[in-house]
């Protein structure tokens, strides 16, 4: 198109040069300008429709390259994928089937997409690893805010079982009321079994309404028969911190979970401490079922010297370090209470005051939960639970599966505290009996 254009200005260019005006021009002469002219538009009419064609082909060579560039990359990726047309073709016939066959209720297209999520996690074989529903990370994020309603138990995950179980009892709750105990395993839920539940799905039957109940049935080692519980649900307040003044200027102060409120419960409980005159702490991780990351390492900073805190490394070998710059180490002997179900982050400070000296761990080896999760939202509000790294004490271990032992070994005996109005703690003298000597060895 542009060539033609050039071609013929060019041609009236050089008839103007000559000095003839078309009437100046003889008749043939004029004939054969004119054919000249057609001849011109001709070319140039033959020459753009070329070029449009050409232009037309190189586009579409151009999207056809394109396309085939995509459908490779879309092979790529699917061959490197679990999820791939075979596997989305099938659950969608599996989803027809359902909706063809299944007898016992009608299953909603949310219900079918949460089931699919979360059985692609449960194929982690990962009992920290889960998928939320928007409802089930609000509740979580609500009782790591310190209120709930539900009936005031810690739960975790019974590791010989797969059971969920009671870890710890808040006091003034229904659990209380009940008289659950540590190491009741919830075999069911309203009659629902909780084998192969993941811990989320577990709570989530038991959290309910105010004022509505929840029936538990329990294992509980030394009976014969399972054991059946009625509670009423109520709004439960979890103070994390529990702080009390005990004999010989003893302050105790009880951790039972590191939440968003915990940091400041733990500031508080130091300083009333030193405020009244303590002269050494006993801190009970006692049934502590770990939390968050963040959490602990403030605390660790409160309390522990210069230096590390605890390290994390992540599939590809990335290491990330918490540190404490030892403005603020607790210059108090401290005794720490552990047993089987101080679990994450009460072993990451349990591990720290272990590897560093500056206290006494009395009671049992520790759980063994040595990996860290990270939750990633998505916009619709749901989530996923990870595990995304191990974490390693100061001096380098990871005890994951194996757990921290203490220095002072003391089994407890729950015979003796459930026999009596009184619950007599032997674990609790213990540590006093160890802080005790510490203390006057100052």
């Amino acid at each position: 198109m542009v060539i033609g254009m050039d071609e013929n200005q060019n041609y009236f260019d050089n008839v103007n040069q000559g000095g003839l005006t078309p009437a100046q021009i003889p008749k043939d002469e004029k004939g054969s300008g004119k054919g000249v002219f057609l001849i011109g538009m001709i070319v140039g009419i033959a020459s753009a429709l070329l070029v449009v064609a050409i232009c037309w082909l190189g586009v579409g060579i151009q999207n056809s390259v394109e396309e085939k560039e995509n459908q490779s990359a879309q092979i790529e990726l699917q061959e490197d994928s679990a999820i791939d047309a075979r596997v989305i073709e099938k659950l969608q016939t599996l989803e027809k089937m359902v909706d063809q066959y299944y007898y016992l209720g009608e299953v909603t297209d949310d219900e079918f997409r949460d089931g699919v999520y979360k059985g692609l996690l449960s194929a982690l074989n990962d009992p920290y690893s889960e998928y939320y529903t928007a409802e089930e990370l609000a509740s979580m994020m609500e009782q790591s805010e310190g209120i709930y309603y539900g009936i005031g138990a810690y739960v975790s995950l019974d590791s010989a079982t797969g059971l969920p179980k009671i870890s710890g009892v808040i006091k003034n709750s229904p659990a209380e009321e009940a008289e659950l105990r540590a190491n009741d395993l919830i075999y069911e839920v309203d009659g629902k079994s909780t084998y192969g539940m993941s811990l989320t799905e577990a709570v989530a039957m038991i959290k309910g309404p105010e004022g509505t109940d929840v029936q538990l049935t329990l294992i509980r080692e030394g009976e014969s028969d399972y054991l059946e519980l009625t509670l009423t649900r109520q709004r439960v307040e979890s103070p994390t911190v529990e702080f009390s003044m005990e004999e010989d200027d003893m302050a105790y102060i009880q951790v039972t979970e590191f939440d968003d409120v915990t940091v400041d419960q733990f500031a508080e409980a130091l300083a009333m401490a030193r405020g009244s005159g303590a002269k050494g702490i006993i801190l009970d991780l006692r049934g502590n079922p770990g939390g968050n990351l963040s959490t602990v390492v403030e605390m660790c900073q409160m309390i522990l010297p210069e230096g590390m805190i605890v390290y994390t490394e992540d599939k590809n070998g990335r290491r990330e370090e918490y540190k404490s710059d030892g403005s603020r180490e607790l210059e108090l002997p401290l005794v720490v209470l552990v047993d089987m179900n101080s679990a994450s982050a009460a072993e990451i400070m349990a591990g720290a005051i272990k590897d560093y000296g500056t206290g006494t761990l009395v009671g049992t080896t520790t759980f063994g939960k040595g990996i860290v999760q990270q939750i990633m939202p998505f916009r619709d509000g749901s989530a996923v639970k990870l595990t995304i790294s191990a974490y390693y004490t100061p001096s380098g271990k990871n005890i994951h599966g194996t757990g921290i032992e203490p220095d002072v070994v003391c089994e407890f005996d729950g015979e003796a505290y459930y026999a009596s109005e009184d619950h007599p703690d032997n674990q609790l003298e213990k540590a006093k009996e160890v802080l005790r000597e510490k203390m006057g060895n100052r």
